[in-house]
């Protein structure tokens, strides 16, 4: 977590969402909204917060339901959980800003963008989900698809796989691990620390992630970039073709020998392109 990240508390339908906001100030010459991957604290990364300071980029992360102190909201959907991003918005008086989400964040910085209309600059997801299509073929090129593929028999059999589920090593790629090892630490850490302390935000998100998204991708009228390592072992590249299929603004930029996390080494490159 950046050292000078201020956090935010704020009620939405009587439930408390946490964000944070790092980087420039309310003057600076663009906002980017973040959503963490799966699981994830909320709190911005230390990296991102010195390139938004850098770039006069107002940099402002959500914690998901059931994440980071942000209070659970059992049954949620992907447009549930996003429109916390929009709502963090507009406690923040932001009116046009750019999404970008990483991983389990992809979805829900799609859907806000759905949600948002002419709001939005442009969407960046890193390594995302597409929409559940109800074929084991979405299953298909997965590691260890046990986890997903529980929660597509409901809540309870996600709960029951998450109570004797080891960590699986073999899900990263070399490239992986070193990144990791490297100049993304930073995400590592965060997803321990929000693994630690959730409150059922991983089963919810994954539960959320094989059933009907509750938005449709066709409505985002914003450029949208879809940045996957033809490497990743987690959610395979295909998916953000299959994303495309029913996002027309969507543009596929497959980074070739890279993984789940090996994709975000060029992560602000690709922020900045979707910003210009």
């Amino acid at each position: 977590m950046s050292a000078d990240a201020l956090r935010h508390e704020f009620a939405v339908d009587g439930r408390t969402v946490v964000a944070y906001e790092a980087g420039a100030g309310p003057d600076a010459t663009a906002v980017l909204l973040w959503s963490g991957g799966t699981p994830h604290t909320g709190a911005p990364l230390a990296p991102h917060a010195a390139w938004a300071r850098a770039h006069d980029v107002r940099l402002i992360s959500v914690a998901r339901p059931g994440f980071g102190g942000s209070q659970r909201l059992p049954g949620r959907s992907v447009a549930d959980a996003a429109a916390d991003l929009l709502a963090a918005a507009d406690a923040l008086d932001v009116d046009r800003f750019a999404l970008a989400g990483y991983s389990g964040g992809g979805p829900h910085a799609l859907a806000a963008a759905a949600h948002a209309g002419d709001r939005v600059l442009g969407v960046v997801a890193f390594a995302s989900p597409a929409p559940f299509t109800g074929e084991a073929s979405w299953f298909e090129g997965m590691h260890d698809p046990a986890a997903l593929q529980s929660a597509e028999r409901g809540r309870a059999a996600r709960e029951t796989w998450g109570e004797t589920a080891d960590f699986d090593p073999g899900q990263f790629t070399a490239d992986d691990w070193a990144a990791l090892d490297g100049e993304l630490a930073a995400v590592g850490e965060d997803a321990g620390r929000g693994g630690a302390t959730e409150e059922s935000g991983g089963t919810d998100d994954d539960v959320a992630f094989v059933t009907p998204w509750g938005v449709d991708l066709d409505r985002i009228s914003a450029p949208v970039h879809l940045v996957h390592g033809d490497e990743d072992r987690i959610i395979p590249v295909r998916h953000a073709h299959l994303i495309a299929v029913r996002c027309p603004r969507a543009e596929v930029h497959p980074r070739a020998g890279r993984g789940h996390v090996g994709v975000l080494r060029t992560w602000a490159d690709d922020v900045e392109r979707m910003l210009r």
